[in-house]
This record gives C-alpha cells, sequence and structure tokens, in this order.
C-alpha cells in the first residue's frame, strides 16, 4: 500500500488595504483610472529563470513598436525573485495589461512534461503515466470551461485513484457541500457565473519535477507547481481585474510491482494552494474577486502582504486570509 493521506491547504489573499488614501480619491472620481495603482505600477525589475526581465518588454505584452512580444520561454527552474511589472489598465478586450502574465503562455500547452525515465526503481512507463495524469488534473481542476463556471469537475475527480477513498469523499463532500472547514477552491477553481465573466484566455506559467520518494524504494513523487491567472469582468459591465491561483501538487508514482495503486488513476499526496484576490469568505465554494470599486466601501484587510506572482518563493503552508500587493 501507498503510504500517507492527501492533504490540501488554502491561503487566501485579497486585495483590501492595498490602496492608499489617495488611490482611493481616485476611485471615487474615476475608477477605471485607479486601476493603474494596484497591478504592475507595484514591484519591478525582477528576473524571471528564464532571464527575461518585464522591463523589457510593457506589462500588456506589447513592445515599443507595437507588436505583440512573444511569450516567455519555459520555466525551467525556481526563479530568482518576483517578475517585474509597469502600470496598464486592464479591460475585457486586454485583461492582462499591467500584469507579468501579459507575457505568459495559454492554456494546457503550457503545463509541460519532463522526460520521463526510471527513478528510485519506478520504471520509465509508470513515471510518464503519472506525469501525464498529473497535467490531466491541473488542467480538469484549473482550466476547465465548465468547472471555471462553477460546476461539478467531473474529469478531475475521475483521475483520483478510488482507494484514496477519504480524500476523494472529502473532495466530493466539498463540491456537493462546502463548508468553511472544506471548500473546494482548496483544489479546484470555481467562479460564480451570475457575478464575474471570464475573460480572454487562461494564462499559466510553472513547472513539474520528479524526485526520488527518500523515504521508500519503489516509489517517486512529482511535484507540480503552476500559477494561473483569470481575466474577470463584472457581468453587466466593463470593470476588469484577475485572479492569481497558484497550485503545488504532489503525487505518488510507484512501482506497480511492489504498491497497490489503480492503474489510470492518480495518488495525490499533497495539494497546497494560494489564491490571490479572494474575498477571504469562505465556506461558499468559489472565488470571489474585488474589483476596485469595491474598495471604496471596503475595511483594510489585516495579514501579511504577498506578490502573487512572486514564484521565487515556497508556497505557503498556512491557512489564512492576507492582502496581494498587485493583481
Amino acid at each position: 500500500e501507498t503510504d500517507g493521506r492527501a492533504s490540501r491547504r488554502r491561503t487566501v489573499w485579497s486585495v483590501v488595504g492595498v490602496l492608499t488614501a489617495a488611490a482611493l480619491a481616485v476611485v471615487a472620481v474615476n475608477p477605471s483610472a485607479a486601476l493603474s495603482w494596484l497591478p504592475g505600477g507595484l514591484g519591478g525589475g525582477g528576473a524571471d529563470a528564464s532571464g527575461a526581465s518585464a522591463s523589457e518588454v510593457g506589462a500588456s505584452g506589447v513592445g515599443a513598436s507595437g507588436v505583440e512580444a512573444s511569450p516567455l520561454a519555459p520555466e525551467t527552474a525556481r526563479p530568482t525573485g518576483a517578475p517585474g511589472g509597469a502600470e496598464g489598465i486592464p479591460t475585457r478586450e486586454r485583461p492582462f495589461t499591467g500584469s507579468p502574465a501579459a507575457r505568459w503562455e495559454a492554456g494546457a500547452d503550457a503545463i509541460r512534461l519532463p522526460r520521463a525515465k526510471a527513478v528510485n526503481g519506478v520504471p520509465a512507463a509508470r513515471i510518464e503515466e503519472a506525469l501525464r495524469g498529473t497535467k490531466e488534473f491541473l488542467a480538469a481542476a484549473n482550466l476547465d470551461p465548465a468547472v471555471l463556471k462553477g460546476g461539478e469537475p467531473v474529469k478531475a475527480l475521475a483521475l483520483v485513484d478510488p482507494l484514496e477513498a477519504d480524500y476523494l469523499a472529502d473532495l466530493r463532500a466539498a463540491v456537493r457541500r462546502p463548508t468553511e472547514d472544506n471548500d473546494p477552491v482548496s483544489a479546484f477553481t470555481r467562479f460564480d457565473p451570475e457575478d464575474v465573466d471570464l475573460v480572454g484566455d487562461v494564462r499559466v506559467r510553472g513547472r513539474m519535477t520528479v524526485a526520488p520518494d527518500t523515504a521508500a524504494e519503489g516509489r517517486a513523487l512529482i511535484t507540480a507547481d503552476y500559477t494561473f491567472v483569470y481575466g474577470v469582468a463584472r457581468v453587466g459591465g466593463n470593470e476588469t481585474t484577475r485572479v492569481i491561483v497558484r497550485r503545488v501538487l504532489q503525487v505518488d508514482a510507484a512501482d506497480p510491482s511492489r504498491y497497490q495503486g489503480t492503474e489510470g488513476r492518480l495518488w495525490i499526496r499533497d495539494l497546497a494552494s494560494e489564491i490571490g484576490n479572494d474575498d477571504c469568505r469562505e465556506g461558499d465554494g468559489l472565488i470571489n474577486p474585488s474589483f476596485f470599486s469595491d474598495l471604496l466601501s471596503a475595511s483594510p484587510q489585516a495579514g501579511e502582504t504577498r506578490d502573487p506572482y512572486d514564484r521565487s518563493t515556497s508556497v505557503s503552508r498556512e491557512d489564512e486570509c492576507g492582502v496581494v500587493s498587485r493583481t
């Protein structure tokens, strides 16, 4: 049998408390103009693992010549710092203006698999199967249009090994009866289609690695660390912002001659998440983004301030609510 029970952890970061009093005054006069106070205007000069700096290209992803810039090279290692930024106003037509994600790749094609080879006694074919399943789970949980609109993550749930009975039961219960202690957004990205429209392609950046399980021969650990950025607009309006979701998924790949497992299914060991721009309301089963005009009536949010685009740090392992420095 495979040891260890899967776990899920979620850290939520709201946008409340980021704007200064001067910025709030701008919101009162012109909410759209106030967008440039947050994303991109904060932070700067950080380099990605590819070596590219955001200062080389506008945050909209468009160079000085007006030609749209090519996507960044794939991430191959942990970046050395947060990506830089520039001022910009997201719109329904260009939701990633002002965001580092303007130069990120879109969709499932951004989830690249490392070359499969035997690891710690686990055959290469088993490693490849687990890698493909990990990608399928990430896509089904964070990119499936039906799930993003609040639907049941049928494809993702079907990928979990039924031998992880308790974990699978928790996931299903979270989707059907969300609670504060068992909220499905800790594993699945879901919005309320009555409140927000998803605009633009989902931008994705991250990497997947394979390492031997030092605790047991015949087992390997796949770690997928990806950030998903969603453009969202108010239903019936033009105000646009972004939600940033980082997922770190760990999957066991085991030698089938030594360990029990269901063929074609995933044994999930751990799933940790950070959600940037959620209102920190837990238990409703949905991500509830804040728009800039919402800040007029919002109270400052206490807690740590964090850059949701900074992939140079480890994902938080605490269940808490903090503040994002930009969206």
